[in-house]
């Protein structure tokens, strides 16, 4: 897989996940967009371990509409176009309906559609007006196994996810005549500083058991599928639902 040349925005690439995402694009030849939110210094860390030359950070609170079009259109213009877009920035926030308020079940209802599934579709949205007059482009939404496995504690953040799987299947049709493939993963738990304290905790081994590998996702594990349906040579898988959770949860 070379990406030489090309330009990639991998948002919440602060960290975790994200972070190795845009890694791995930089060690394949690619000019790195790092989005962050809110910190900046682990932004910078993240540039820092990138191989190469031309890479930026770009900051955006990806609930404004506005200001994620303004990150998209700097990007473009600044780095030569966008070629590859990443939708990997997300929020996760226990919101159980038996024990919280209807004020806080609102909240995080709008603050998670907000981030997870309609900042995703903005991200999309701007970045195809790129796409399109260039010729086509790639685009990988980073989904999760809690879409289709359930998240009885943060019912939110699984139709989120579920909302972005039905959605990236209905602009690859949609975007399909312009080359703009469109592929969704969906990884189940992650090693990142997010998990560490519940990986870590009573519940950990029950969890990596939950795979027969026995072991959760490693974010190279999730970055190296990404890289390949961001690739031309996989363009055929367009529209494709990709599972990345060590068969912790099989579906049909």
């Amino acid at each position: 897989m070379d990406f030489t040349g090309k330009t990639v925005l991998v948002t919440g690439a602060s960290r975790g996940i994200g972070r190795e995402i845009a890694r791995q694009f930089a060690q394949h030849g690619a000019r790195v967009a790092v989005h962050y939110n809110a910190n900046r210094a682990a932004a910078d860390e993240t540039l820092a371990l990138l191989q190469g030359d031309g890479h930026r950070v770009y900051q955006a609170n990806i609930t404004d509409a506005g200001a994620v079009k303004e990150m998209v259109d700097a990007v473009a213009a600044e780095m030569d176009g966008i070629n590859i877009l990443i939708n990997n920035a997300g929020v996760y926030n226990d919101h159980p309906i038996a024990t919280v308020s209807y004020e806080e079940w609102q909240k995080q209802w709008a603050a998670i559609l907000a981030t997870n599934l309609v900042g995703a579709a903005n991200l999309i949205y701007c970045a195809a007006q790129h796409m399109i007059p260039k010729g086509g482009g790639r685009i990988v939404n980073v989904s999760s196994r809690g879409a289709f496995r359930g998240e009885p504690t943060a019912p939110a953040y699984g139709a989120s996810k579920a909302g972005m799987n039905s959605m990236g299947q209905s602009l690859a049709i949609a975007l399909a005549a312009y080359n703009i493939g469109v592929v969704t993963g969906a990884p189940g738990w992650v090693e990142t500083d997010m998990a560490t304290e519940t990986l870590e905790g009573p519940n950990g081994d029950a969890i990596r058991n939950q795979s027969p590998l026995k072991r959760v996702a490693t974010p190279a594990d999730v970055a190296a599928v990404v890289l390949f349906y961001a690739s031309d040579e996989s363009f055929f898988s367009t529209g494709a639902m990709v599972d990345v959770n060590g068969a912790s949860y099989l579906r049909t």
